[in-house]
């Protein structure tokens, strides 16, 4: 079974997440983050899935409810949706990642699988994990933990772990502000995926354990994976043993798009003429909400009003009428109308960018409507003023902000 956390803010992306939980903040121009996660379980062939959500959840139970709903308990699949619903006490949300597990320990039994993998479901990889459940029980580990190798620099944002020469993991600081490096590599960090592979009835008494404990903050990286590295087996599982990559991807892509920088450089990447995440990959695909939509549509060919895009990612629904794409998402049914240019952007759906407006270097909440003529990127100093800008100088672009400029 695959137990996927969802119940994030993300508050690192600002107002992306003011009305949607991060894993349900839109990528790649037709999924939502959480998809990656999903679609890895779906393809490693799991075909039970519960999928834990808590802040601001309606659009992402939307989202999960229209694409994830093929599911047939005639074939021993499953798909649970779990909502924070104060199940264990009328008084009590999921008060952190572990409870989120332990309030639906019943609906987790009534299916008795023989394992579970705990997944994070707000970042951006692709992963087989068979080889890492293979992994778990070859090494009669009691937890089993994905970890990745990240520049020691950024470490302070991740669990790390210490291994010995076997893999076993001898120490788990969470979030540490001087991280320890690798021995054999003194600027990287071994840092966990926040993916971990317990034997079921073994994480449930754990989390029986932790529950009755008055000290506990009641999270796996806080609290129940310390307390294993020091009191039972905890093995690391390296990513490199279990990415899945296309013959065009040339890294074990990994990404945690946290934030609006890290967002927009993961998105804008897909771009390139060879990106390091192949959405391509027929063999590997990413599963979500097919909207059906009418096809993108480009019109206009007179010089200064030609309907073009180069090295851009249009979906279905999409009208650029008159107006130049260069680099740039365009996600399901915007409109872009003519002498508009669109420039290293993230246009999320449905938004409506007005005739000549110039924008660059910017990422656009779904449903704005971009005035006639307004111009961004080109005027640090008046960005600034007027919209959420990075210190990577991209600019976040909501409706209530629009609403805020001058008449």
């Amino acid at each position: 079974m695959a137990y996927v956390l969802a119940g994030g803010r993300g508050s690192r992306l600002m107002e992306l997440t003011d009305r949607r939980a991060k894993p349900a903040v839109f990528f790649g121009c037709k999924s939502r983050i959480i998809d990656f996660a999903l679609s890895n379980a779906l393809n490693s062939g799991i075909r039970r899935i519960g999928v834990a959500t808590q802040y601001k959840a309606h659009s992402l139970i939307r989202h999960l409810q229209r694409g994830w709903n093929f599911f047939r308990v005639e074939r021993n699949e499953s798909f649970d949706i779990l909502p924070a619903s104060q199940r264990v006490s009328e008084s009590q949300w999921y008060a952190g990642t572990a409870d989120a597990v332990y309030q639906n320990i019943d609906i987790i039994e009534s299916y008795a699988p023989e394992h579970i993998v705990i997944l994070a479901g707000d970042h951006v990889y692709n992963m087989d994990y068979e080889p890492m459940l293979q992994m778990h029980h070859g090494r009669s580990a009691d937890v089993t933990v994905g970890c990745i190798e990240v520049p020691r620099a950024e470490g302070s944002a991740f669990g790390i772990m210490l291994i010995d020469a076997a893999d076993r993991i001898v120490a788990f600081l969470e979030k540490p502000q001087d991280p320890p490096s690798i021995p054999d590599k003194p600027d990287m960090a071994l840092a966990s995926m926040g993916i971990y592979v317990f034997a079921t009835r073994f994480l449930i008494d754990e989390l029986r354990r932790d529950a009755a404990d008055p000290n506990s903050s009641r999270d796996f990286g806080k609290d129940l994976i310390p307390y294993l590295v020091k009191h039972g087996k905890a093995v690391a599982h390296r990513f490199t043993q279990s990415c899945v990559r296309s013959d065009f991807e040339s890294e074990a892509y990994w990404r945690d798009v946290g934030t609006l920088d890290a967002y927009w450089k993961a998105n804008i990447d897909l771009t390139d003429v060879v990106p390091a995440l192949d959405l391509y990959d027929s063999e590997w695909p990413i599963w979500t909400n097919a909207e059906v939509t009418p096809p993108a549509k480009f019109v206009h060919d007179v010089d200064g009003r030609r309907g073009q895009a180069v090295s851009a990612l249009v979906s279905g629904g999409c009208i650029v009428s008159g107006a130049s794409l260069r680099h740039s998402l365009l996600f399901t049914a915007v409109r872009s109308h003519s002498y508009a240019s669109v420039e290293n952007s993230v246009v999320l759906p449905q938004v409506d960018i007005g005739r000549s407006a110039r924008l660059r270097n910017v990422i656009i909440d779904r449903g704005v409507r971009i005035p006639e003529g307004l111009v961004v990127g080109e005027d640090p100093a008046q960005d600034v003023e007027r919209f959420r800008r990075t210190e990577q100088g991209i600019c976040l672009i909501t409706q209530p902000m629009i609403d805020r400029l001058p008449q």
